[in-house]
């Protein structure tokens, strides 16, 4: 297709290399496009259908790598893609094919499906062969949109406090998609999450920030396809700026997901958004030709240094973003800004190591990621969460984020899992997590608010599935059961899934009210996740990325008695801790400074009333303690007994006694006075109490 513009759309000028990305500026476009290696770059027009190319116009000039043009009558809405002409090299990195119709990497909007057919398909016998085939029909179209502005009628960003915040992980179509009151046609979508019913649940549940799985446009992956499943996480992007269209009930996702966030907003409720720029949907050198791969692959992927017809994979995914490049980061930075001008009060990064990987491929505090988020005006007050690690050389680096990253802690996780299961040798790390991993964090003067704590996640089991099954479940996947975690710290406690008996139902359900009350009373930043306040059960898939379906979604309808009393009990311990400043302190508390005579801000106590000694600590066995917490507002105790049997705890001799706020073995009792000097701790159960005053 070589046909020249129509006339109504002039001819083109060389418009200006800066922003990338489309600019509707007067009566036309502007279209800046980098690429280091390409000799030429076409812009492709499409009818509205994006069944049919109208025009293919050159864009008439390169400034400093990056290929710009002006083009008089182009209009908002209008279908458009790239293709880019140069080397077929892939022993020196490149990988141009005219014959590819490429996505532009600033696009922010796309329209038209995915094929997983024809020239989408590489031929694993001759993967380094340029392909003739026309790539247009088989893949979606850009649309040129203008950039967002500040929505009408956004109250503002609710801006709460870390140490006031607590994270709630959800999906876009898994927390809706069954939901009764969101009507028929808009479940599962972006308008769901605006529906006052949705609303309500989070306000009531004492949620402050909703932390969504990703909503950036992406591709189901070939084997999913052909085993009938579909990508349910959404981590495999092909367009970092556009939202993903299967989630919208409207044909506008973007103005859709901008009134979900103003609609949060008015309930003060903050969305921050988990991003991928780790990997892409191109995958390795077997994968499709979307965007990057055609436009520049040299410069947007890690290549091997031995081979670069094939990828670096520190992410799993088959290959590795390159954040190292001035322009990648220039991309990555774009975008981000992007969706915070929809509204967006924050990110979570994906696999976040591999963004913060200097040239040699090093992990580094001090990479251009960081420097360049920390000093953007834009980006630098927003709320931003790593999940510190990759598949990659040194890829662990929890605790190594600079700020303002938070950071998922996964120690915390397993920790707790691991005492409530019954683990030997737990309790001085549990100690240390339930005041905030300072070993982790305040070595780099970052407080306890830097560790989003958390026992449940989209990646594993579920909290009802934790306390019901002792291995992973998910033959559904397609891989034989292969695939997720296969350590889970996890307990079936005497019947693997499902089951009638009363006895084991009732420590089931004792230890989801150990698990989350845990979390939300320790120092740090509580997450929870979608459905654990009600009792979502995954069926013991502990790695439901392909499971678009009911396995998934929330099932609000008909929740048992327990299940209801379960969601009350969360609801009460969100409460406490927000009433409780004691519980969300901003600094690290380590038991040397005194608040009172003979009071310090941490006292470790053992069950007989006294404070731990090195010995107690040291016994295997032991999975009893008490923290008493002091300040010059109030003391609270809290009692943790992980043993199989009854303990009777000695209580501190202070005030005029003990008020019971919670117990997790008689949820319903809260309120009630300590009897005495001794409180009878059962089994598998955790108090939180308070000193009376005088």
């Amino acid at each position: 297709m070589t046909s020249p513009a129509a006339p109504s759309w002039g001819r083109p000028r060389s418009g200006r290399p800066f922003p990338l990305g489309v600019s509707f500026e007067g009566d036309g476009v502007n279209l800046a496009v980098f690429s280091a290696h390409a000799e030429r770059i076409e812009l492709c027009l499409f009818d509205a259908a994006g069944e049919h190319e109208i025009a293919r116009l050159g864009l008439p000039e390169r400034t400093d790598q990056v290929f710009h043009g002006f083009f008089p009558g182009l209009a908002p809405g209008q279908l458009y893609g790239l293709r880019a002409h140069g080397a077929w090299a892939p022993e020196r990195g490149h990988r141009f094919n005219p014959a590819k119709l490429l996505l532009d990497p600033h696009a922010r909007a796309v329209r038209g499906a995915f094929r997983w057919a024809g020239p989408n398909l590489v031929d694993p016998a001759a993967p380094f062969v340029p392909d003739p085939r026309d790539s247009a029909p088989f893949v979606p179209k850009g649309v040129m949109l203008p950039a967002p502005t500040a929505a009408a009628g956004d109250p503002g960003r609710p801006r709460v406090p870390w140490e006031r915040s607590v994270l709630y992980e959800a999906h876009v179509r898994g927390l809706t998609r069954l939901h009764p009151a969101v009507p028929a046609a808009e479940r599962g979508s972006y308008r769901a999450l605006a529906h006052p019913a949705v609303i309500e649940h989070l306000v009531r549940l004492g949620v402050t920030t909703v932390e969504l799985m990703p909503v950036a446009a992406f591709l189901d992956e070939l084997r999913l396809v052909r085993l009938g499943l579909q990508n349910y996480w959404g981590y495999n992007p092909y367009a970092f700026l556009a939202a993903e269209p299967r989630f919208a009930a409207s044909g506008d996702p973007a103005a859709e997901f901008a009134a979900a966030i103003r609609a949060l907003h008015a309930a003060g409720i903050e969305v921050v958004l988990d991003v991928v720029f780790n990997h892409t949907a191109e995958t390795d050198h077997l994968g499709p030709t979307l965007s990057w791969r055609g436009l520049d692959n040299a410069s947007y992927y890690r290549l091997e240094p031995a081979d670069p017809r094939r990828y670096v994979n520190h992410t799993g995914c088959g290959n590795t973003l390159n954040l190292a490049h001035s322009r990648v980061l220039q991309l990555v930075l774009d975008s981000l800004r992007h969706w915070a001008a929809l509204g967006v009060d924050g990110f979570r990064f994906d696999l976040a190591t591999t963004l913060g990987r200097t040239r040699e491929d090093s992990f580094s505090p001090e990479a251009p990621f960081f420097q360049a988020i920390a000093q953007d005006p834009s980006l630098g007050g927003l709320k931003l969460v790593a999940e510190p690690w990759d598949l990659g050389p040194g890829g662990y680096r929890q605790g190594d984020f600079p700020p303002p990253f938070a950071m998922w802690n996964d120690r915390f996780r397993d920790c707790v899992r691991r005492f409530w299961r019954g683990d030997e040798a737990v309790l001085p790390e549990l100690a240390g997590r339930i005041l905030g991993s300072a070993e982790l964090f305040e070595p780099r003067g970052r407080p306890p608010q830097a560790g989003i704590n958390y026992v449940t996640s989209h990646d594993g089991f579920t909290l009802r599935d934790l306390v019901t099954y002792a291995e992973r479940h998910n033959e559904a996947n397609g891989e034989h059961n292969r695939d997720g975690h296969h350590t889970n710290f996890s307990a079936n406690h005497g019947v693997e899934g499902p089951t009638t008996d009363p006895g084991i139902r009732r420590l089931r359900e004792k230890q989801r009210r150990n698990l989350v009350t845990t979390l939300l009373l320790a120092q740090g930043v509580p997450m929870l996740l979608m459905g654990d306040e009600f009792g979502r059960s995954q069926n013991g898939n502990n790695n439901a990325y392909c499971q678009d379906n009911e396995l998934s979604w929330c099932h609000w309808r008909d929740l048992a008695a327990e299940d209801r009393a379960f969601m009350d009990f969360v609801r009460r311990v969100v409460a406490l801790r927000q009433a409780h400043p004691i519980l969300r302190r901003t600094r690290f508390l380590h038991g040397r400074e005194a608040v009172a005579a003979g009071l310090k801000d941490v006292t470790w106590l053992a069950e007989d009333g006294r404070e731990m000694s090195e010995a107690r600590w040291r016994e295997p066995a032991n999975r009893c303690l008490g923290l008493m917490l002091a300040d010059a507002a109030e003391i609270l105790l809290l009692l943790l007994n992980a043993q199989g049997h009854p303990v009777p705890f000695v209580l501190p001799a202070i005030g005029a006694g003990w008020d019971v706020l919670l117990d997790t073995a008689v949820p319903e009792a809260a309120g009630r006075s300590a009897p005495g000097r001794s409180l009878a701790l059962a089994a598998a159960s955790l108090v939180l109490l308070r000193a009376r005053a005088r």
